[in-house]
């Protein structure tokens, strides 16, 4: 298998080699293993191309609000959930992930959040990568991914970037800071803030902005982050066996969450955890 010829960061690998704050000991580093370095194999293929239901809510959410502002006329009719929920084929999906979309679908149909906002973008949620950002700087270079789900401008003009939540996990900051990095570069003569919207919930969070210095340090952390995965990639190709102490394992209760369980060797054994190296920890 090949390796990128240059490093790459993303809030998706900042947060597979760093917990979230408070997450710290359910954060294992083999799934990023799985996940970045042992993703064209047959059986961590089939898992990670088998969507969750919490991940199928989420991504039919997302194509929800892009398929209510596609076929704008759908957000005043009375059977635009209808309409949408057919365009959607969510009749294909289970009765759970069927009754929570129409259940999202109906709050945003009787309070459309973007509703005359000036939309610059507006994502389906199943466009695949990015574009990637090159970030070139005297002592680092990497690519930058961040998918935005909608970019829009405010009534003051200020560039907003507001990304679509469903389910009741907290709001992750970090995700934001990346989208307001990548914001620099795509808009740089905009001013920009960023913000989390819960479609399930009617929750959103509060408007997050970020200093001219603060942007200087997140490149930077993101650059650390970028080569560390890159060193680590390196290593496993180098010696496939020793992919447990590469990307070491945190077994635990949490393990009967995680999507790799079945093929994991170290899944849910209290008697690794004392073997477990310790966690990176990146500011942020």
């Amino acid at each position: 298998m090949s390796i990128p010829d240059r490093p790459f960061a993303s809030y998706h690998l900042w947060s597979l080699v760093a917990p979230a704050t408070g997450q710290e000991r359910w954060h294992c580093q083999m799934r990023r293993g799985f996940v970045k370095a042992r993703q064209h194999e047959p059986k961590v293929k089939a898992l990670l191309a088998t969507a969750t239901a919490p991940q199928r809510i989420g991504i039919l959410a997302q194509k929800g609000v892009y398929e209510f502002h596609h076929h704008r006329h759908l957000l005043s009719q009375t059977d635009g959930v209808e309409k949408v929920a057919q365009l959607l084929k969510l009749s294909h999906s289970s009765e759970e992930v069927q009754q929570r979309v129409l259940q999202i679908l109906t709050k945003y149909h009787n309070e459309p959040l973007l509703l005359n906002k000036r939309i610059i973008q507006l994502t389906p949620g199943d466009e695949g990568f990015p574009k990637p950002i090159l970030i070139d700087q005297d002592d680092y270079c990497f690519r930058l991914y961040a998918a935005m789900d909608c970019v829009f401008i405010d009534s003051d003009r200020t560039l907003h970037i507001l990304d679509f939540k469903t389910g009741k996990a907290a709001f992750d900051q970090r995700q934001a800071l990346v989208y307001l990095l990548a914001a620099r570069y795509l808009y740089p003569e905009q001013e920009a803030v960023a913000s989390f919207y819960n479609l399930e919930l009617c929750k959103k969070s509060d408007l997050i902005h970020i200093t001219h210095q603060e942007l200087l340090s997140l490149e930077f952390e993101l650059a650390h982050i970028a080569r560390k995965h890159q060193q680590d990639l390196q290593k496993y190709h180098q010696q496939t066996q020793d992919f447990s102490k590469i990307f070491p394992p945190n077994p635990g209760s949490h393990c009967r969450y995680c999507p790799f369980r079945s093929i994991c060797d170290f899944a849910d054994n209290p008697k690794l955890k004392s073997q477990s190296m310790p966690i990176l920890r990146v500011n942020g």
